[in-house]
């Protein structure tokens, strides 16, 4: 009888979220610049992951940039071209750039070719060309906190939902997002050292609906040592074990994150799906917790935060029990 009650309830909250954010939609996604012309990508052939062929596929997605620039300035958006303008900069270094729908981009920060550790950050609801500002500033915050030897690469690689929307509820844009990660995870891992003891420590870092993306990554046989969770929805799966994947599932929350409040399961609906399983703090879930501090949802990569010492702690291979616990458990 409890139970059926707990169904029920569940069931009712899901549907007021995606009734109130499909409301909201009109007001939200009309604000959503996905319609900005950019002109088609270059074809840059394969990844090669040494210094020479870096340099050269950087300066071709700079060209890239440059050309969505002046193409965004000439339809008008002024904010994009800033945008555009300030990523196309000599110091910055993009594996790749799609500044059509929105945006899809990949960047680089530290010295890839030599790495021994590298972080893939995977972004949550609303990151697009004209936020994607604060997710750089995550990713050169993980990489410093890294330290020397690591990379942490930003993947912006598919079309993220909007916070107040009917696709955040929803495993639609995950779903695109996990093929476009699987493949640019194959290909990264391809272009790296093969030898256990020379190819680089590779680790998903993934926020928010981030984490669904790369819950529906996870079965595809990666070759990542560790997928890292954080103020996470849920992964589409009730526990770390039905994401089918050798990598260590750790997950962190902070105690000021609004995420904590939302249902957690599954409510099949028409052709889709409402909510994403477990939490992934359960016990059930059975993920290895790490302490994530009092952060919000916003700032988990903040400097000098708890959240971004323990993660970089966990993608450098140097957790420690002030960072996690047992699986399924908490920091003591």
């Amino acid at each position: 009888m409890a139970s059926r009650q707990r169904s029920s309830r569940l069931r009712r909250t899901l549907l007021a979220a995606l009734v109130t954010a499909s409301v909201a939609v009109p007001v939200s996604g009309a604000a959503r610049p996905t319609a900005v012309p950019a002109p088609v990508p270059a074809e840059l052939g394969p990844l090669t992951a040494t210094p020479a062929a870096l340099d050269a596929r950087y300066a071709a997605n700079r060209a890239g940039i440059r050309a969505a620039e002046r193409m965004a300035a000439g339809h008008g958006d002024r904010r994009r071209a800033a945008a555009l303008r300030t990523m196309a900069g000599p110091a910055r270094h993009f594996l790749s750039f799609d500044g059509r729908d929105g945006g899809r981009t990949a960047e680089v920060f530290g010295d890839l070719a030599h790495a021994g550790r590298i972080a893939v950050l995977v972004p949550g609801s609303d990151t697009g060309l004209e936020t994607y500002g604060r997710f750089r500033d995550g990713a050169v915050a993980l990489q410093h906190e890294m330290g020397d030897r690591s990379a942490v690469i930003a993947w912006l690689g598919y079309e993220t939902p909007g916070t107040v929307s009917p696709t955040v509820l929803t495993p639609g844009r995950a779903e695109d997002g996990a093929r476009q990660l699987t493949s640019f995870i194959r290909e990264l891992s391809a272009t790296l050292p093969r030898s256990p003891s020379t190819a680089p420590r590779i680790s998903l870092v993934c926020h928010s609906y981030g984490s669904v993306v790369c819950g529906r990554a996870a079965p595809s046989g990666l070759r990542v040592a560790d997928i890292i969770l954080y103020g996470s929805p849920g992964t589409g799966a009730d526990t770390a074990g039905q994401l089918h994947t050798r990598a260590t599932v750790w997950a962190g929350r902070g105690t000021h994150d609004w995420i904590a409040d939302l249902p957690h399961g599954r409510l099949p609906l028409l052709s889709t799906t409402i909510g994403f399983g477990a939490d992934p703090m359960s016990k059930e879930f059975g993920a290895r917790i790490f302490d994530a501090g009092d952060t919000d949802h916003s700032h988990y990569l903040r400097p000098g935060s708890v959240s971004l010492r323990n993660i970089a702690r966990i993608a450098t291979a140097s957790a420690d029990p002030a960072a996690a616990t047992h699986p399924g458990g908490r920091r003591a």
